[in-house]
């Protein structure tokens, strides 16, 4: 049987309890509290802790996790659930990225401290009193205001424990590397404890189709460590990984100031030289063509229609011909991205879902 989990109160073997932990204060000195389901197993196992909302208008990952504390009870469950459902309350609650008034980035103050800023005192009491105690950790998030995207992962796969985990989870492309500096990702993973960030969509919104996605990568995660061996683990079918630091993905930015159009699609698969988007002055009398400067993934893409010199356009990630020649086949059996004869495109999921 497993042990008890404490984080102040205690969950005994075979509970399941949903609590709020007082993490801060407002300017009227009422607690900051998170929301958190501690599921403890009925079994051994390990202690996975599943995190969403650090950026605060980063909601698919929120639901994500209400699904999983829904769906499992403690006889289900070799080991413990931690689910921390929403990490920065301030600003999930004022719908903004980072925590209001003073704009911090709740992640990148890991692992905090307990006499610092508003974001490190947090930081230091989510990671002391939950991460710390996790054997493997998933967090979700999803892209910044403007943009999308694609369902994807990163992790640190020089790291043999954080590489079976984020194959585990099933992505078809991981972007490797060490990770920002305080980023709870990277604070774990130095800490002998194995993290995967889960990229999937926009802000401000659901995504019925990413969601599913990572709840299936959540269940293959589980099969891989014993959570649930009722469960079987998730192969994707074609696997890219691609170093952070190196000349494999790039973004592409706008040179001109204008309108942009997208021209890519209905699919992420771009081949080299082909048209990605254009940028047009409002006269249309100026058009700048942006290329595809090698065969490609597009991991993310600009929503806001307007750029100027210096915005981000796209996220291209470079594939090689087999992995090309794969998704292809995938395109035309209708599985790419694992959408399975859904009628949804990526593209037009965004347009779908808005």
């Amino acid at each position: 049987m497993t042990d008890p989990f404490r984080y102040g109160g205690e969950v005994a073997p075979g509970e399941q309890r949903h609590v709020r932990y007082e993490v801060g204060e407002t300017y009227l000195g009422d607690p900051i509290e998170i929301p958190v389901t501690i599921i403890n197993g009925e079994r051994d196992g390990p202690t996975v802790g599943l995190t969403a909302a650090l950026h605060g208008d980063e909601l698919n990952g929120v639901k994500v996790i209400q699904e999983v504390a829904d769906r499992y009870d403690p006889a289900d469950v070799h080991g413990t659930l931690l689910c921390l459902h929403v990490l920065n309350v301030p600003g999930y609650l004022a719908q903004t990225r980072d925590i209001p008034i003073y704009d911090q980035d709740l992640n990148r103050a890991f692992p905090g401290k307990p006499r610092s800023n508003t974001a490190e005192r947090m930081a230091n009491r989510i990671y002391e009193t939950f991460v710390s105690q996790c054997d493997l950790v998933l967090d979700f998030h999803t892209s910044t205001r403007n943009r999308t995207t694609m369902y994807h992962t990163r992790a640190n796969m020089t790291n043999p424990a954080v590489e079976r985990l984020a194959r585990a989870f099933g992505a078809n492309v991981v972007i490797s590397g060490a990770g920002d500096v305080g980023s709870l990702r990277r604070t774990a993973t130095e800490n002998d404890i194995p993290a995967v960030t889960v990229e999937m969509g926009k802000a401000h919104r659901f995504q019925p189709t990413l969601i599913e996605r990572a709840l299936a990568g959540v269940e293959s995660v589980f099969a891989e460590y014993g959570i649930d061996p009722t469960k079987t683990v998730d192969w994707p079918g074609w696997f890219r990984a691609v170093p952070a630091d190196q000349g494999d993905k790039m973004w592409l930015r706008a040179d001109t100031g204008g309108l942009v159009e997208m021209k890519w699609g209905p699919y992420p698969l771009v081949r080299e030289g082909e048209t990605i988007c254009t940028i047009t002055d409002h006269f249309k009398h100026q058009e700048r063509v942006v290329e595809a400067p090698f065969t490609g993934i597009l991991v993310g893409v600009l929503e806001n229609p307007v750029a100027q010199p210096g915005h981000p356009l796209c996220h291209l990630v470079r594939i090689d011909d087999t992995t090309r020649d794969e998704i292809e086949a995938e395109i035309e059996r209708g599985e790419f991205d694992g959408y399975r004869q859904r009628g949804l495109r990526w593209r037009g999921e965004r347009e779908e879902l808005d």
